[in-house]
Protein backbone atom coordinates (compact mmCIF):
# COMPACT_ATOMS: atom_id res chain seq x y z
CA UNK A 1 0.00 0.00 0.00
CA UNK A 2 1.19 3.67 -0.99
CA UNK A 3 2.14 5.04 2.56
CA UNK A 4 0.72 8.64 0.87
CA UNK A 5 -2.30 7.16 -0.38
CA UNK A 6 -5.70 7.94 1.11
CA UNK A 7 -6.23 4.09 2.08
CA UNK A 8 -3.08 3.88 3.97
CA UNK A 9 -3.73 7.38 5.43
CA UNK A 10 -7.26 6.17 6.53
CA UNK A 11 -6.03 2.70 7.77
CA UNK A 12 -6.30 1.46 11.19
CA UNK A 13 -4.72 -2.18 10.23
CA UNK A 14 -2.68 -4.04 12.55
CA UNK A 15 -4.31 -1.29 15.39
CA UNK A 16 -5.60 -1.78 18.78
CA UNK A 17 -8.48 -0.49 19.57
CA UNK A 18 -10.45 -0.44 22.74
CA UNK A 19 -14.21 0.42 22.12
CA UNK A 20 -16.86 1.27 24.98
CA UNK A 21 -20.70 0.45 24.83
CA UNK A 22 -20.20 -1.63 22.10
CA UNK A 23 -22.78 -4.42 22.38
CA UNK A 24 -24.85 -2.80 20.14
CA UNK A 25 -26.06 0.71 18.42
CA UNK A 26 -23.58 3.23 17.48
CA UNK A 27 -20.77 1.55 20.12
CA UNK A 28 -21.23 -1.65 17.92
CA UNK A 29 -21.17 0.26 14.26
CA UNK A 30 -17.83 1.62 15.30
CA UNK A 31 -16.33 -1.40 16.50
CA UNK A 32 -17.33 -2.97 13.29
CA UNK A 33 -16.35 0.07 11.50
CA UNK A 34 -12.74 -0.55 12.90
CA UNK A 35 -12.62 -4.38 12.60
CA UNK A 36 -13.66 -4.20 9.21
CA UNK A 37 -10.34 -1.86 8.69
CA UNK A 38 -8.25 -4.07 10.07
CA UNK A 39 -7.85 -3.07 13.91
CA UNK A 40 -8.03 -5.57 16.66
CA UNK A 41 -10.93 -4.46 18.67
CA UNK A 42 -11.60 -4.73 22.28
CA UNK A 43 -15.23 -4.67 22.94
CA UNK A 44 -16.14 -3.53 26.41
CA UNK A 45 -20.06 -3.45 27.49
CA UNK A 46 -21.98 -4.26 30.82
CA UNK A 47 -24.69 -5.94 28.79
CA UNK A 48 -23.28 -9.46 28.88
CA UNK A 49 -25.44 -10.77 26.58
CA UNK A 50 -25.57 -8.40 23.77
CA UNK A 51 -21.99 -8.12 24.05
CA UNK A 52 -21.42 -12.38 23.16
CA UNK A 53 -24.00 -11.84 20.15
CA UNK A 54 -21.99 -9.19 18.60
CA UNK A 55 -18.55 -10.77 19.39
CA UNK A 56 -19.52 -13.76 17.78
CA UNK A 57 -21.26 -12.19 14.60
CA UNK A 58 -17.81 -10.36 14.52
CA UNK A 59 -15.70 -12.73 14.79
CA UNK A 60 -18.00 -15.01 12.23
CA UNK A 61 -17.49 -12.11 9.64
CA UNK A 62 -13.42 -13.00 10.57
CA UNK A 63 -13.03 -9.61 12.57
CA UNK A 64 -10.66 -10.28 15.02
CA UNK A 65 -12.38 -8.96 18.20
CA UNK A 66 -12.10 -9.88 22.02
CA UNK A 67 -14.91 -9.22 24.55
CA UNK A 68 -14.55 -8.08 27.78
CA UNK A 69 -17.85 -7.37 29.88
CA UNK A 70 -17.94 -4.68 32.04
CA UNK A 71 -19.46 -1.36 33.49
CA UNK A 72 -17.55 2.18 33.21
CA UNK A 73 -18.50 3.47 36.28
CA UNK A 74 -16.15 0.57 37.76
CA UNK A 75 -13.10 2.06 37.35
CA UNK A 76 -11.13 -0.87 38.18
CA UNK A 77 -13.37 -3.03 35.36
CA UNK A 78 -12.12 0.00 32.98
CA UNK A 79 -8.57 -0.39 33.78
CA UNK A 80 -8.33 -4.51 33.42
CA UNK A 81 -9.90 -4.27 29.86
CA UNK A 82 -7.22 -1.93 28.93
CA UNK A 83 -4.69 -4.48 30.78
CA UNK A 84 -6.14 -7.17 29.02
CA UNK A 85 -5.77 -5.05 25.64
CA UNK A 86 -2.02 -4.91 26.09
CA UNK A 87 -1.22 -8.21 27.40
CA UNK A 88 -3.79 -9.80 24.45
CA UNK A 89 -2.48 -7.49 21.71
CA UNK A 90 0.84 -5.48 22.53
CA UNK A 91 -1.07 -2.23 23.15
CA UNK A 92 -3.38 0.37 22.92
CA UNK A 93 -3.57 2.80 20.08
CA UNK A 94 -7.40 3.75 20.02
CA UNK A 95 -10.02 4.17 22.04
CA UNK A 96 -13.64 4.98 21.19
CA UNK A 97 -15.31 6.52 24.87
CA UNK A 98 -19.02 5.54 23.85
CA UNK A 99 -20.61 4.21 26.69
CA UNK A 100 -23.68 6.58 27.22
CA UNK A 101 -27.21 6.94 28.98
CA UNK A 102 -29.94 9.13 28.75
CA UNK A 103 -32.34 10.91 30.88
CA UNK A 104 -34.50 7.83 31.97
CA UNK A 105 -37.69 9.95 32.51
CA UNK A 106 -37.02 13.44 30.16
CA UNK A 107 -37.97 15.82 33.06
CA UNK A 108 -37.82 19.30 33.31
CA UNK A 109 -34.90 20.35 36.12
CA UNK A 110 -37.26 20.82 38.72
CA UNK A 111 -39.09 17.67 38.22
CA UNK A 112 -36.10 15.15 37.95
CA UNK A 113 -35.09 12.55 40.52
CA UNK A 114 -31.82 13.29 42.00
CA UNK A 115 -30.58 9.81 41.45
CA UNK A 116 -31.32 10.16 37.78
CA UNK A 117 -29.26 13.01 37.63
CA UNK A 118 -26.25 11.30 39.18
CA UNK A 119 -26.76 8.16 36.92
CA UNK A 120 -26.32 10.05 34.21
CA UNK A 121 -23.37 11.78 34.93
CA UNK A 122 -21.73 8.65 36.84
CA UNK A 123 -21.93 7.00 33.25
CA UNK A 124 -21.52 9.70 31.05
CA UNK A 125 -18.83 11.37 32.48
CA UNK A 126 -17.12 9.43 35.24
CA UNK A 127 -17.24 6.48 33.63
CA UNK A 128 -15.90 8.56 30.20
CA UNK A 129 -13.19 9.93 33.03
CA UNK A 130 -12.27 6.20 34.03
CA UNK A 131 -12.08 5.35 30.44
CA UNK A 132 -9.60 8.11 29.33
CA UNK A 133 -7.32 7.69 32.18
CA UNK A 134 -6.83 4.73 31.63
CA UNK A 135 -6.16 4.97 27.84
CA UNK A 136 -4.20 7.49 28.89
CA UNK A 137 -1.92 5.71 30.95
CA UNK A 138 -1.42 3.33 28.31
CA UNK A 139 -0.42 5.70 25.38
CA UNK A 140 1.56 8.18 27.05
CA UNK A 141 4.67 5.59 27.95
CA UNK A 142 4.13 4.21 24.01
CA UNK A 143 4.13 8.04 22.76
CA UNK A 144 1.19 7.79 20.26
CA UNK A 145 -2.68 7.20 20.24
CA UNK A 146 -6.08 8.29 19.18
CA UNK A 147 -8.58 9.15 21.97
CA UNK A 148 -12.39 9.56 20.53
CA UNK A 149 -14.83 11.00 23.19
CA UNK A 150 -18.56 10.01 21.94
CA UNK A 151 -20.29 13.57 22.78
CA UNK A 152 -23.59 14.62 21.17
CA UNK A 153 -24.69 17.67 19.15
CA UNK A 154 -26.92 18.09 22.49
CA UNK A 155 -23.42 18.73 24.34
CA UNK A 156 -23.07 21.91 21.74
CA UNK A 157 -27.08 23.00 21.49
CA UNK A 158 -29.86 22.54 24.02
CA UNK A 159 -31.57 19.85 23.31
CA UNK A 160 -35.19 21.22 25.23
CA UNK A 161 -36.33 23.04 22.14
CA UNK A 162 -37.75 19.17 20.99
CA UNK A 163 -37.15 17.85 24.88
CA UNK A 164 -36.22 18.29 28.11
CA UNK A 165 -32.75 16.33 28.86
CA UNK A 166 -30.87 18.25 31.85
CA UNK A 167 -28.52 15.64 32.97
CA UNK A 168 -27.51 14.45 29.62
CA UNK A 169 -27.22 17.74 28.00
CA UNK A 170 -25.16 18.70 31.15
CA UNK A 171 -22.94 15.95 30.75
CA UNK A 172 -22.34 15.67 26.70
CA UNK A 173 -21.43 19.46 27.04
CA UNK A 174 -19.09 17.98 29.72
CA UNK A 175 -17.39 16.05 27.15
CA UNK A 176 -16.80 18.71 24.63
CA UNK A 177 -14.71 21.15 26.76
CA UNK A 178 -12.99 17.96 28.65
CA UNK A 179 -11.85 17.03 25.33
CA UNK A 180 -10.15 20.58 24.35
CA UNK A 181 -8.76 20.51 27.87
CA UNK A 182 -7.34 16.86 27.02
CA UNK A 183 -6.24 17.85 23.56
CA UNK A 184 -3.97 20.63 25.20
CA UNK A 185 -2.77 18.53 28.00
CA UNK A 186 -1.43 15.66 25.77
CA UNK A 187 -0.48 17.80 22.75
CA UNK A 188 2.91 17.01 22.96
CA UNK A 189 2.87 13.69 23.34
CA UNK A 190 1.95 11.99 20.33
CA UNK A 191 -1.99 11.61 21.55
CA UNK A 192 -4.85 13.32 19.41
CA UNK A 193 -7.70 13.42 21.74
CA UNK A 194 -11.10 14.37 19.43
CA UNK A 195 -15.05 14.11 20.23
CA UNK A 196 -17.67 12.88 17.91
CA UNK A 197 -21.03 14.33 18.38
CA UNK A 198 -23.98 12.23 16.73
CA UNK A 199 -27.43 13.85 16.04
CA UNK A 200 -30.27 11.60 15.72
CA UNK A 201 -29.09 7.87 14.60
CA UNK A 202 -32.03 4.84 13.88
CA UNK A 203 -30.75 1.90 15.75
CA UNK A 204 -32.20 -1.24 17.27
CA UNK A 205 -34.97 -0.06 19.35
CA UNK A 206 -33.97 3.98 19.13
CA UNK A 207 -36.02 5.74 18.19
CA UNK A 208 -38.41 4.58 20.70
CA UNK A 209 -41.42 5.03 18.16
CA UNK A 210 -42.57 5.72 15.18
CA UNK A 211 -44.05 9.11 17.00
CA UNK A 212 -40.59 9.58 18.33
CA UNK A 213 -38.76 9.20 14.87
CA UNK A 214 -40.93 11.81 13.11
CA UNK A 215 -40.52 14.50 15.68
CA UNK A 216 -36.71 13.85 15.28
CA UNK A 217 -36.93 14.15 11.35
CA UNK A 218 -38.72 16.76 11.49
CA UNK A 219 -36.16 18.95 13.81
CA UNK A 220 -33.33 17.86 11.26
CA UNK A 221 -32.75 20.26 8.76
CA UNK A 222 -31.96 16.99 6.23
CA UNK A 223 -35.71 15.82 7.37
CA UNK A 224 -34.51 12.15 8.06
CA UNK A 225 -32.65 9.72 10.65
CA UNK A 226 -28.92 8.90 9.72
CA UNK A 227 -28.44 4.85 9.74
CA UNK A 228 -26.20 3.44 12.62
CA UNK A 229 -23.43 2.49 9.34
CA UNK A 230 -23.16 6.12 8.48
CA UNK A 231 -21.19 7.05 11.64
CA UNK A 232 -18.33 4.34 10.69
CA UNK A 233 -16.53 6.85 8.17
CA UNK A 234 -15.99 10.00 11.23
CA UNK A 235 -15.01 7.49 13.13
CA UNK A 236 -12.41 6.19 11.11
CA UNK A 237 -10.86 9.40 10.57
CA UNK A 238 -10.79 10.43 13.73
CA UNK A 239 -9.11 7.12 14.81
CA UNK A 240 -6.82 6.80 11.88
CA UNK A 241 -3.35 8.68 10.96
CA UNK A 242 -5.59 11.14 8.56
CA UNK A 243 -6.67 13.03 11.96
CA UNK A 244 -2.87 13.10 12.58
CA UNK A 245 -2.97 16.81 13.10
CA UNK A 246 -6.53 17.43 14.64
CA UNK A 247 -6.66 17.53 17.94
CA UNK A 248 -9.51 19.08 20.37
CA UNK A 249 -12.09 19.27 17.82
CA UNK A 250 -16.13 18.17 17.85
CA UNK A 251 -17.38 15.93 14.74
CA UNK A 252 -21.01 17.06 14.86
CA UNK A 253 -22.95 14.38 12.69
CA UNK A 254 -26.44 15.34 12.98
CA UNK A 255 -28.09 16.55 9.49
CA UNK A 256 -27.78 20.12 9.66
CA UNK A 257 -29.21 20.52 13.33
CA UNK A 258 -26.76 22.86 14.95
CA UNK A 259 -25.80 24.73 11.81
CA UNK A 260 -29.50 26.38 12.18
Amino acid sequence: MNPGSAAAIFSVAGKTALVTGAAAGLGRAMAEALAENGARVVLFDREAGDLAATAADMTEAGLQVLAIPGDVTDRAQVEDAVAQAIARFGGLDICVANAGISDPDGARLHEMQEDHWRRTLEVNLTGLFHTNRAALSAMVPQGRGKIVNVASMWGHVAPAGLFPRPAYAASKGAVVNLTRELALEYATSGIQVNALCPGFFRTKGRPRSDADARRMAEYTPMKRLAEAAEIKGSLLYLASSASDFVTGASLIIDGGVTAG
